[in-house]
């Protein structure tokens, strides 16, 4: 990869801007920024493309600056002339800070950040305090343009010199076509945009035509062939299901708890439990958790592992797009990410900015198709990485699995809900022609979750489950550790013992059967209304067909007569009848 001093660019940025990128750190320019920063600053529109990990927010938070900063009229307190859309929490944070770091030394612009979790008065109060960008994710921003009374944003935003859409593609991937069309709407279409993305997707290219006035297209790839960085190590192992975190656990005792790594799962609920069987594996490494549900923890688990200088996140695909986080050593992926561009994604979070780093994929045997897919699709190339795995280890992993649900039924939740929610996911995914469910061993997967007992689950039904070798135990008797939860439990299993019905049931069907009962009565009362309503529309149509009819009757006779009149009339004034017989007809 290339690198050019900022002295090089034809354009001179601002001395606050060079202070800052030299308190930084940043000696030089990566090939997207040395692309990007002239063709915005000189007024273009510029739809970028880059790998991951290649210095795209510096690309569009420079020129907003330096376009900012050299508007002869001062900036207002709550004039907006730069707004950055990020589809994440974590990275819009990520964006602000890196743009903070830069307002420090430019006194007159302040910045907001705006994203869920938060109240919508605590927004509008940070907007009072004063605003010149907007750091936001799409959704908040739209809810404050549309439907917030107590501020005026849609009068702020008229002075936008340069609209930002980071990670476009994932934004588009999360079903935010509509709400960016809908911010689009409230911005003045005289206006720079920046639209930066790791893959250009259909979706991308329409959204460059309709967003976009003759954009500059900028695509940076490191060689011609390859999507990840040049830094990064790509490797692949088989592992059967019922090894993987066992091979996980013990890839880290080999490589070592000094470095950084991510592990990578694909739903929520795998993450809730496997990071529990993680901690107690590796006790003396720091683990942490970190998935969309976590809502207003997600900040306070981010700010704490980007301190980390060692330590694990385990993790959803919210943590794969943009997040730069320092010295990750390894990204490892549970399993094949739900779609081609987020095994990238996954993979970009280490080697970032010409740094080295590792990225693990774990497929079992059935999946290796997955690795040439891989290479057609994204023009990545994996080495197999090999390691002997002592099934001792192994056995010791699906004990401790096992004996963290027996001590807390908690846990033993988790592990089901985990496994379920995996199975759910891997019938989704997006290469469902090469990595098939029915393929799949369920009865390994079952013994690499470690459960207890198999799970009635539809996608079980009638499959071979000789593999899994589950316990001979009543799941009845594993208890909470929580003293309320468990007493709760004990009340309801007493009921269903007594009954046959397990209460949450009978309540469900209670209020189904309630809703049924109400809903029966509000359709038979909507039947009587419209009986009546049609029985009185009969009578008054009957009651006016007869007036009506009397009506049109009257009036032919009053016709006839007037007729009658005219015809007299005529005959009077040709002479054909005389005055007297004249006078007589009309009773004169």
């Amino acid at each position: 990869m290339k690198f050019n001093k900022w002295e090089d660019l034809a354009i001179e940025l601002s001395d606050a801007v060079l202070k800052t990128l030299k308190e930084l750190k940043f000696d030089s320019m990566t090939p997207v920024q040395a692309a990007s920063i002239p063709l915005l600053l000189t007024g273009r529109d510029v739809a970028a493309e880059a790998v991951t990990g290649s210095g795209k927010t510096l690309a569009f938070v420079i020129p907003m600056l330096e376009l900012m900063q050299k508007r002869e009229e001062k900036w207002k307190k709550f004039e907006i002339g730069g707004v950055i859309i990020s589809p994440t929490r974590e990275l819009a944070t990520q964006i602000s800070k890196v743009l903070g770091q830069f307002l420090s030394n430019i006194p007159t612009l302040k910045q907001v950040l705006l994203v869920g979790g938060n109240a919508i008065k605590e927004d509008v109060d940070k907007i009072r305090e004063g605003a010149n960008i907007i750091v936001a994710t799409p959704g908040r921003l739209e809810d404050l343009l549309t439907n917030c009374k107590e501020i005026n944003l849609t009068t702020a935003v008229k002075s936008l010199e340069l609209l930002v859409l980071d990670e476009a593609d994932r934004l588009l991937d999360l079903g935010f076509s509509t709400t960016i069309n809908t911010i689009l709407g409230f911005l003045p279409r005289l206006r720079r945009t920046g639209l930066f993305s790791a893959t250009q997707t259909k979706e991308v290219k329409q959204l460059i035509r309709a967003g976009l006035r003759n954009p500059e297209c900028v695509t940076i790839k490191e060689t011609e062939n390859v999507s990840t960085p040049s830094t990064l190590n790509n490797y692949y192992s088989i592992v059967d299901p019922d090894k993987k975190i066992a091979f996980i656990i013990n890839l880290i005792k080999q490589k070592g708890t000094k470095y950084k790594y991510m592990i990578f799962f694909s739903t929520c609920a795998c993450v809730d439990y496997f990071s529990d069987v993680i901690k107690t594996m590796l006790t003396a490494t720091k683990v942490l958790a970190l998935h969309g549900k976590m809502k207003s923890k997600r900040h306070k688990i981010f700010d704490e592992f980007h301190a980390l200088e060692s330590g694990i996140l385990i993790c959803t695909d919210v943590m794969a797009r943009g997040i730069d986080i320092p010295e990750v050593d390894w990204v490892i992926q549970f399993d094949a990410p739900a779609t081609a561009s987020s095994f990238v994604h996954r993979c970009g979070r280490t080697a970032r900015i010409g740094n080295e780093g590792n990225a693990l994929l774990l497929l079992s045997e059935m999946e290796d198709a997955y690795i040439d897919f891989l290479k057609r699709n994204q023009k990545v190339d994996l080495q197999q990485l090999k390691m002997d795995l002592n099934q001792n280890f192994v056995e010791k992993c699906l004990k401790c699995m096992r004996k963290l649900q027996q001590n807390d039924r908690l846990v033993f939740d988790k592990a089901n809900r985990a496994v379920v929610s995996h199975v759910q996911a891997y019938q989704k995914h997006e290469c469902n022609l090469i990595l098939r469910l029915k393929d799949m061993d369920l009865g390994q997967l079952f013994m690499g979750f470690g459960l207890l007992k198999a799970p009635r689950m539809p996608e079980a039904k009638g499959r071979d489950l000789s593999s899994f070798e589950g316990v001979d135990i009543d799941v009845n008797a594993l208890a909470y550790k929580n003293k309320q939860r468990e007493t709760a439990r004990l009340q309801k299993l007493s009921e269903y013992q007594k009954t046959g019905v397990w209460p949450t049931r009978e309540k469900k069907k209670m209020k189904e059967n309630e809703a049924w009962s109400v809903a029966k009565g509000m359709r038979q009362e909507r039947k009587d209304r419209k009986t009546r309503r049609k029985s009185k529309q009969s009578k008054r149509m009957e009651s006016g067909a007869g007036k009506r009819k009397r009506q049109n009757k009257l009036s032919e006779e009053e016709v006839q007569e007037l007729a009658n009149d005219i015809a007299l009339l005529k005959k009077y004034k040709k002479k054909k009848i005389s005055e007297e017989d004249f006078e007589e007809a009309f009773g004169i």
